[in-house]
């Protein structure tokens, strides 16, 4: 059956409707005709493949990269990087209106930058196959399965850590525990590139040789996990340089370890900082609130603008890493750090950290739903929002709105994670 594509949904699937039947299509493109393959039907809906264009796109592109519609790592390297940005904004608007039944009085122009190599932080697993293919295969999964994919180079890491795919599969193929190796954590800093080894049984020394000849070799650093994360630590060389990222704006510098959250793509995060500082304007003598502030990338910017800032974290080890970071930038005396669950927010525990003229949320994907209703009709003249997940900003947003009495002014997608469906975000909200 040939059909016409009517939109994407989250996942950057193509939307169709066959007898009253919602069908997904993997690889489509709004206003193509295609044919398809079903490979799991539901009663009210169908998920499926691309099998044919038949009329196609004027923003379908050829994939750059050779894995893509097996590696499950990227949805839309067939969609033009523009095309891609304007879906983007379509599903805000979408959620916004279906969801939260509410509008943006305008549209941000949308934050993008280089949709190549821009992945500064990823997580990539290890699969010895020497018995089957001769060979440790080290890369993503691929799609809809726990198989590695066989790589060889991926696009969207910087090209200098694509380039040893290979070598690194090779390198764990020569090790003692290279059954016992099931994860490798990138981070990348301004002036270090640390991998980090997942090892469930201990290195022998050979294998410690064999990793600091790699490592000496390709210029990064060595850190191992054999548990959870506060069992990471540095392994070679032990005199690199701090992981950090810049705010140069602001003249921030961020150290960070690297199993701490930090935004993969730090040019677009550099922009979404800029863009946040421009809608909260935060000023001398204000009192704001950063809640979820994770390690004070939003927060140490809006005291540099000389607001005072209580950020608003729920993980021990956030809070002292924020800490740390505000006293390294010399912003120490405008800032303070408070450990709560945000997600258990009551309107007693929002009182006790006082009152404030502005505020900024950026929540995980769960949203802040709680925080809002704890506001009762109590929060500040201006909030602005940061979002990883539309559908839970347009739920926030309708209770901002409806319930606690702001006007959604302004809202805008930044494209964090190019060739993805996943969907960054920022709002203006104002007490009318």
């Amino acid at each position: 059956m040939t059909v016409s594509i009517e939109s994407l949904d989250h996942e950057g699937r193509g939307i169709t409707h066959v007898d009253g039947k919602v069908i997904f299509i993997e690889g489509a493109l709004p206003g193509e005709e295609v044919t398809y393959s079903v490979y799991k039907k539901k009663p009210s809906y169908e998920m499926a493949t691309l099998k044919e264009v038949t009329r196609s796109s004027f923003m379908r592109v050829a994939p750059k990269c050779p894995h893509f519609g097996v590696c499950g790592g990227c949805s839309l390297q067939h969609l033009e990087e523009s095309g891609q940005v304007a879906v983007k904004q379509r599903v805000l608007e979408d959620d916004l209106w279906h969801i939260g039944k509410v509008r943006a009085q305008s549209i941000l122009q949308a934050i993008h930058g280089e949709a190549w190599g821009y992945r500064q932080r990823a997580r990539i697993s290890v699969k010895d196959m020497s018995q089957k293919k001769g060979k440790v295969l080290v890369g993503f999964h691929e799609k809809r399965s726990s198989f590695v994919v066989d790589m060889h180079r991926c696009e969207v890491l910087p090209p200098h850590i694509s380039a040893l795919i290979e070598p690194l599969g090779r390198l764990i193929g020569q090790l003692s525990i290279r059954e016992r190796l099931p994860q490798i954590e990138i981070a990348l800093g301004q002036d270090v590139n640390v991998l980090v080894l997942r090892i469930l049984e201990p290195l022998t020394a050979a294998d410690e040789d064999l990793l600091k000849v790699f490592a000496d070799q390709h210029n990064i650093q060595f850190w191992t996990q054999t548990k959870g994360p506060d069992t990471v630590q540095p392994f070679y060389p032990l005199d690199a340089p701090p992981l950090n990222y810049t705010l140069p704006e602001f003249g921030i510098t961020m150290p960070f370890r690297p199993t701490e959250f930090t935004q993969v793509n730090p040019v677009i995060n550099r922009l979404l900082v800029r863009r946040a500082m421009a809608l909260l304007d935060p000023q001398p003598g204000e009192r704001i609130a950063d809640l979820f502030c994770g390690l004070g990338n939003f927060t140490l910017p809006i005291a540099r603008r000389g607001a005072s800032v209580v950020g608003v974290e729920g993980s021990a080890a956030l809070v002292a890493r924020a800490v740390s970071n505000a006293e390294y930038n010399g912003l120490a005396h405008r800032v303070e750090f408070r450990q709560a669950d945000l997600f258990q927010a009551t309107p007693e525990s929002l009182a006790a950290l006082g009152q404030f003229d502005k505020m900024l949320i950026d929540p995980p994907r769960d949203g802040a739903v709680e925080v809002i209703k704890a506001m009762e009709g109590k929060g500040p003249k201006r909030i602005v929002y940061v979002s990883c997940n539309p559908s839970t900003l347009a739920r926030d947003a309708a209770l901002l709105v409806n319930v606690q009495g702001y006007a959604l002014k302004a809202a805008g997608v930044a494209n964090m994670f190019p060739h993805t469906a996943h969907v960054e975000s920022i709002a203006l909200f104002e007490k009318e």
